[in-house]
């Protein structure tokens, strides 16, 4: 039978409670925007199903407003390129694949970049980026302790990706973090399963949204 993500260690319930202080906690909400999400976007254009990340968007959109009324932080993280921005090593990587200009994706002009579904609200964190971890390039590190937050609960897309990318960074740079295994996605299941696998083995805890949702609800 094959293994799901409910068959991965996820965290207490009992305990989770402790461990996400909202004082000290930040929903991070990492590239839910129109190339990567939306049917119109470049991803969805490009025939991939995207059923899966919708799902993940529904458990997103039911989190925000309940770490927002609890005084947990909300911060966004979004991919905002131009010809101009995108790097040697980027341009170089998808010529060497022979898939030249595929890079151009999350174009300000074109609003491929544009929130989809969710947008930060005053007082939120919102970091823009141009290529995988949030903390690359940003100061999202220094908006974070600047309000004591110690704790990130990550969400978004891709599984494989950005959130994984961010979650390093976010463990290297001493922040505890955890996954939420159903307000992410990868697109493909087995690489959703796998990306969290490696994450729970390496850096991180995984949770879910109900999970989350009781923790800061009681």
């Amino acid at each position: 039978m094959p293994e799901t993500v409910c068959d991965l260690p996820h965290v207490d319930t009992a305990v989770l409670p402790e461990m996400l202080d909202p004082a000290r906690t930040a929903l991070l909400v990492i590239d839910i925007q129109t190339d990567f999400a939306a049917p119109e976007g470049l991803i969805g254009e490009a025939g991939v199903d995207l059923t899966s990340a919708h799902h993940a968007i529904d458990k997103i959109e039911e989190l925000i407003p309940i770490a927002r009324g609890v005084g947990a932080t909300v911060g966004f993280a979004r991919v905002v390129t131009s010809a101009e921005t995108d790097s040697v090593a980027l341009k170089t990587l998808m010529q060497r694949r022979g898939r030249s200009g595929e890079e151009a994706i999350c174009r300000a002009e074109n609003g491929g970049a544009d929130y989809y579904r969710v947008a930060p609200e005053p007082g939120d964190i919102e970091v823009s980026k141009l290529l995988y971890s949030s903390f690359s390039g940003t100061d999202l590190d220094e908006q974070l302790k600047a309000r004591g937050v110690d704790t990130l609960v990550i969400t978004g897309l891709t599984t494989d990706c950005c959130v994984d990318s961010t979650a390093r960074d976010a463990f290297h740079l001493g922040y505890h973090v955890f996954i939420v295994s159903d307000a992410c996605d990868a697109y493909d299941p087995d690489l959703h399963h796998h990306s969290l696998n490696v994450l729970e083995k390496n850096c991180a805890l995984l949770t879910t949204t109900d999970a989350v949702k009781a923790a800061w609800q009681k």
